[in-house]
């Protein structure tokens, strides 16, 4: 068996262990007793062999009781040495339960305990040989049997101490990734957010015109409703990527999941919202960056975010102007539109679900955005994104 092994069985029957000690101390003062270790002593009487199979026996209590086993310990070998019985290794036997009160118990009991052991340990000590000496080496053994027990205290408590902050670092660390999890798909509840709302609202412009169509024009209508089937297609596609990302399950590969719109697909975001009715021109400044796929996602979603609001709010009579300015750190976004004519008021509580997804978005990378009606009629938003130079 192996020492590992032992120690974890030990420390399943701590009262076996205890007893197994006390009985090897009983059997090796009964060696001592009868001139086996080579020691000289008189022969023993049954007062003797009684000191030397009880003297041990508070030993089984070490651990659950250190403290009451120590003083039981200690009573007897003063009964033993009080009745004239001799003990001589019962000496060893104080160590052990002195030992046992350094291990378990505060350190404040420690030292009264040795200058208990020291006592009734004089009165078993050899006959020959000068005093002082026997009572410096019971002193140097003893406080080594409670330094020893000391250090076994301190190292355990610096032990489960470590075993602790690992825990703690453990959960922290657990919390962290549930903490993580949960911001990520707070992110793609944003990103339903946009795409049902923009399809949507595409979808209900189309579907009007549709409707306004003379009978005497089928064709047309024809047309405008597989705009609207191919709209819904489209935004069923993106709910099933997204809804995917939302399940718990792994699944292998990336397969059916379609890329991530980014700068390149605001052409074919300006034109489906063309198709719709709205009247949209786009102005580009400068080369964007390599920024990366998230930077150009945001331009998109602020874009995307935008023109819906304005087909939801303004109608799909009204004129926009979508107008990216790009640098070597950032890029400039601006819709501003004639909200069909009309002045357009302050949103209510429950529908700025749209705006604080944009201001979330350009806050992630130290920007700012403003948004709100213009002095006249309409709506404009403007966001300055900051992406670093590259």
């Amino acid at each position: 068996m192996r020492l590992r092994e032992f120690r974890a069985l030990a420390g399943r029957h701590p009262r076996v262990v205890d007893a197994g000690v006390a009985a090897a101390l009983a059997a090796f003062c009964g060696l001592v007793l009868t001139g086996q270790t080579g020691a000289t002593v008189t022969p023993a009487n049954a007062l003797d062999w009684a000191s030397v199979v009880l003297v041990p026996v508070p030993l089984i209590w070490r651990r659950g009781a250190p403290g009451r086993a120590f003083l039981a310990t200690i009573a007897l070998l003063w009964i033993s040495a009080g009745t004239g019985a001799q003990s001589p290794a019962a000496f060893l036997v104080s160590l052990v339960a002195l030992h046992a009160v350094a291990r378990y118990h505060p350190a404040r009991y420690v030292w009264p305990a040795t200058a208990l052991c020291v006592l009734p340990a004089l009165e078993n000590r050899p006959a020959e040989g000068p005093a002082w000496g026997a009572f410096f080496a019971v002193a140097a053994a003893t406080t080594a049997a409670a330094l020893t027990g000391v250090n076994q205290r301190t190292r355990a408590a610096y032990l489960q101490e470590l075993e602790d902050r690992a825990r703690r670092l453990e959960q922290d660390r657990d919390q962290r990734a549930r903490l993580a999890v949960a911001e990520e798909r707070a992110r793609i509840a944003r990103e339903m957010h946009d795409v049902v709302a923009h399809h949507l609202a595409v979808m209900v412009a189309l579907s009007d015109g549709a409707a306004a169509i003379e009978p005497a024009a089928p064709q047309r209508a024809a047309a405008v409703m597989i705009q609207v089937s191919a709209t819904g297609r489209q935004a069923l596609s993106e709910m099933r990527r997204l809804v995917g990302l939302l399940r718990t399950s792994s699944r292998t590969g990336d397969a059916g999941r379609a890329p991530q719109p980014g700068l390149d697909d605001i052409d074919a975001l300006v034109e489906r919202m063309r198709e719709a009715g709205v009247r949209v021109s786009l102005v580009r400044e400068g080369a964007p960056g390599d920024w990366g796929p998230a930077a150009c996602l945001t331009v998109y979603r602020i874009v995307q975010e935008a023109l819906t609001n304005i087909l939801k709010h303004a109608g799909p009579h009204a004129t926009a102007e979508v107008a990216l300015r790009y640098s070597a750190d950032g890029a400039d976004v601006s819709v501003v539109d004639d909200g069909a004519g009309r002045v357009a008021g302050r949103p209510e509580p429950g529908d700025r679900h749209g705006l604080a997804g944009m201001l979330e978005r350009a806050g992630a990378y130290a920007g700012h955005l403003d948004a709100g009606p213009r002095t006249g009629p309409g709506w404009q938003v403007h966001a300055r994104l900051h992406f670093g130079a590259t």
